[in-house]
């Protein structure tokens, strides 16, 4: 297992140098890190397919540009795939890429304890049931 994550990261360019020289933690953080993939990520597994429009409704709280420059970050990285349709008005969608869907049990266990830790922090159970909400809503 340890090979194909070198492989997989072998000759992809950083600031800092090559991913393969790096710890792949490190990796994994620089590619799916911050306050957006995760969940953008996580909304691609249980959708699939998504229109712009539909990521930002159900991310009410990223600004578009903000959701613009994520979700170019995750195709560079070969995690999403972007279509255009030519119509007017042009349709695009956002789908996993084969290697975005080997993330499944990695966003799938952040969700496990994301909702364990809101469940155990009395100021962010709120926040659980909300999100719960807005998902069966």
């Amino acid at each position: 297992m340890q090979s194909e994550q070198v492989v997989l990261a072998e000759g992809k360019q950083t600031h800092e140098g090559t991913l393969a020289a790096k710890c792949p933690v490190e990796i994994t953080q620089e590619v799916i890190g911050g306050k957006w993939k995760g969940v953008i990520l996580y909304q691609l597994l249980d959708f699939e397919c998504m229109r712009f429009s539909e990521l930002k409704r159900c991310m009410p709280r990223i600004t578009q540009r903000m959701l613009t420059l994520q979700l170019r970050s995750l195709e560079a990285d070969g995690l999403v795939n972007r279509t255009v349709y030519p119509e007017i008005p042009p349709r695009v969608e956002y789908r996993l890429t084969p290697l975005g869907l080997t993330l499944r049990p990695v966003i799938n266990t952040l969700l496990a304890w994301g909702v364990l830790y809101s469940e155990n922090t009395p100021d962010r159970s709120a926040l659980t049931a909300e999100h719960t909400e807005q998902k069966t809503g």
